[in-house]
């Protein structure tokens, strides 16, 4: 393997400060000088290299500089050995194993390189991060047809330091599996662009959305040699999505090479068709929309007071119709029921898109499913289009609804539609399920009206992929809703052809293809011991200071396991069991005259000293931690559940056990 002439320099240049380190040279001084002594001394024959080399390695010297100079790690190693220091500024939790790649020489492949960025002008002042210390970093995520990828984290500077490439297959899915590879003609109609989302991860581990960015990598077929550079400005999100954020240097190659590379007038020919074709079909929409709109309003003056939610705009402040941002995805083998796709919709963050300045206005943003997915977090429009899409997945009929909870506050959640008429509603933060039944106002006052249980107070409209309904009801209540679609007297319907014309499978690349699901890469058993642990200290450290001890009993930890597994259940299923052996073994651990606190809470974070922090604000946890009295035993249990996408459940329990004086 030759090296090019810089790189030989500073590999030697590494060995020398190595063996400086160690003062090789000086223990080599030692060695000849006593090789000398040992064997010249009576007939002053010539010292060979070889003899000196076998005294070195006889001594020990030559294995200790191997050691030190360990370049190649073997990937079982390990398990064996402790994770080496890192030279980072960042801890990379999962030690970097290059894997071999199995490329199928029957498919043409696209080679993305990142090559670094810069102007990310929001990161000059940074100072530069000393080593060890945890810093902000970057994190770019790709989809590209149903394959998702995920840099390095680099951290955050004005010229953060991407270097990452990715393998992008490209094929005609629609010509078989069987088909030859595809040419540049083929490609040149395979229109999904590449969809990259950039993140920010803060020191306390939170992630921010910095950029969402569709690149149309088609350019390389008309390029020389299949190879082209492309400088790639990001826009910011949001409010400020005409703000440049930064640059990115992007190289794309086509592997294989292409034999016959198309013309530049070609491929931008057929870049200005799709975007005349798209905007054509757009504006026929838009028209319609218009037309509806006009007769929705004519039904009855109030209507114009209602939440009717034609169009949304993305991270990128573009307006796109509200049925774009669902359609049926399935998960796969990463969930397997509706409630369980319902609960892992449930433990991903809440967060409102930040508004710069006061007002209290909402800041609207209905993000593309990858922006959420990567991010872990996002409005309740985002939950809701996520749980109606995997409902629809799972064969249900589901719609979002747009409508109002209490004190007038916009709200999104889902229902679905059973083939015997029961509505039920998916609340998407929470997870929990309500029945609708609807009050008749015409009833009698004597006849008893069913009392509703969910938060929801008005509905304006409901929709999914391919349907659209306004409501006009004389009430939009949704306490008096009846939701029977098919009477239109009821429900105002929106074309299907036209809903069609602008969504998948409809609509061209100016909606953005759904990513797959991604299964968790958290180690459910690590990261509950690891938050565990973590409590502990913290738990011990605050009694410290109110002057109190300590003293944990591990049994009785084990024995809350239970418990945190039945509460994980119940949140996912709807069903309670297990609850009886808890008590059971809570009752025979708790010796007579003692008494036992127990304190369960749920997180969707990991991180134990927030989730500390929030704990000692309930009265109940506190009285537990701060435990003063007899022969005091305190217990702590951790359980992380795991969902896709790296979503976790946490739930915590605390709990103690005293003897009673009183």
């Amino acid at each position: 393997m030759s090296l090019p002439p810089e790189k030989a320099s500073e590999l030697k240049q590494i060995i020398h400060q190595q063996l400086l380190k160690m003062d090789v040279h000086g223990r080599i001084r030692e060695v000849l000088a006593e090789t000398i002594r040992e064997e010249l001394a009576p007939e002053h024959q010539q010292l060979s290299t070889e003899d000196l080399i076998k005294a070195l390695r006889q001594r020990g010297i030559i294995d200790d500089v191997m050691k030190e100079l360990k370049f190649v790690t073997d990937v079982n190693e390990k398990e064996r050995t402790s994770a080496p220091k890192p030279s980072t500024h960042f801890v990379d939790r999962e030690p970097l194993v290059l894997k071999k790649t199995n490329i199928d020489p029957t498919r043409r492949y696209l080679y993305l390189q990142v090559l670094g960025g810069k102007a990310f002008l929001e990161h000059l002042q940074e100072p530069e991060p000393l080593p060890g210390q945890i810093c902000s970093t970057f994190t770019l995520c790709l989809h590209f047809r149903n394959q998702r990828f995920r840099s390095k984290p680099v951290p955050c500077a004005c010229e953060p330091d991407f270097q990452d490439g990715f393998l992008l297959e490209v094929h005609k899915d629609s010509l078989g599996d069987g088909s030859k590879m595809a040419d540049a003609t083929t490609m040149l109609s395979i229109c999904d662009p590449v969809h990259m989302v950039l993140i920010k991860t803060d020191t306390f581990g939170e992630t921010t959305l910095v950029a969402s960015y569709f690149l149309e990598w088609r350019s390389v077929l008309a390029a020389e040699n299949g190879v082209t550079n492309v400088a790639v400005e990001l826009l910011g999100v949001g409010t400020e999505s005409k703000v440049s954020v930064g640059v990115l240097n992007i190289r794309l190659e086509m592997y294989p090479q292409l034999k016959k590379t198309l013309s530049s007038e070609i491929t931008s020919t057929q870049f200005t068709l799709e975007r005349q074709k798209t905007a054509e079909k757009e504006r026929l929409f838009l028209v319609y929309a218009k037309q509806w709109w006009r007769e929705y309003l004519q039904i009855r003056p109030t209507h114009n007071a209602r939440l009717v939610k034609i169009f949304a705009q993305d991270e990128n402040g573009v307006n796109r119709p509200v049925c774009s941002y669902v359609r049926p995805l399935r998960a796969g083998r990463l969930l397997d029921t509706p409630r369980q796709a319902a609960r892992f919709v449930s433990v991903l963050g809440h967060e409102r898109a930040q508004v710069i300045g006061g007002g209290g206005g909402k800041q609207e943003q209905w993000c593309t499913l990858l922006a959420f997915l990567c991010r872990s977090k996002g409005d309740c429009e985002d939950h809701a289009n996520l749980l109606c899409s995997l409902l629809l997945g799972f064969g249900l009929e589901a719609f979002v609804c747009v409508g109002t909870k209490a004190k007038g506050v916009p709200h999104t959640w889902v229902m679905t539609c059973g083939s015997d008429g029961t509505i039920t509603f998916w609340e998407s933060l929470t997870g929990h399920r309500y029945i609708h039944r609807p009050i008749n106002p015409d009833d009698p006052p004597l006849v008893e009206q069913p009392k509703p249980l969910y938060p929801y107070r008005t509905v304006g409209c409901i929709f999914n992929h391919q349907k659209f309904f306004g409501n006009c009801q004389p009430s939009d209540a949704v306490e008096v809703c009846v939701f029977d679609l098919h009477n239109e007297s009821k429900w105002k319907p929106m074309s299907e052809e036209a809903i069609k014309s602008v969504c998948p499978p409809g609509a061209t690349s100016s909606v953005p293809p759904f990513p797959p699901l991604c299964a968790s890469t958290v180690d459910a058993a690590v990261t509950s011991n690891e938050i565990e642990v973590q409590l502990r200290i913290l738990v011990a450290e605050h009694r410290k200071d109110l002057g109190l001890s300590t003293v944990w009993d591990d049994q009785l930890s084990y024995l809350l396991s239970p418990a945190l597994a039945a509460y994980e259940l119940e949140r996912t299923t709807g069903v309670s069991a297990g609850n009886e052996e808890f008590q059971d073994a809570v009752r025979r651990a708790i010796p007579d005259g003692h008494t036992f606190k127990g304190f369960p809470i749920h997180f969707v974070h990991r991180n134990a000293r927030r989730a500390f922090a929030t704990c000692l604000r309930s009265p109940f946890c506190e009285e537990i931690i701060c435990c003063r009295g007899d022969q005091v035993r305190l217990a702590v249990r951790v359980r992380v559940f795991t969902y896709p996408e790296s979503a976790c459940a946490v739930w915590i329990m605390f709990a103690c056990k005293y003897r009673s004086v009183l």
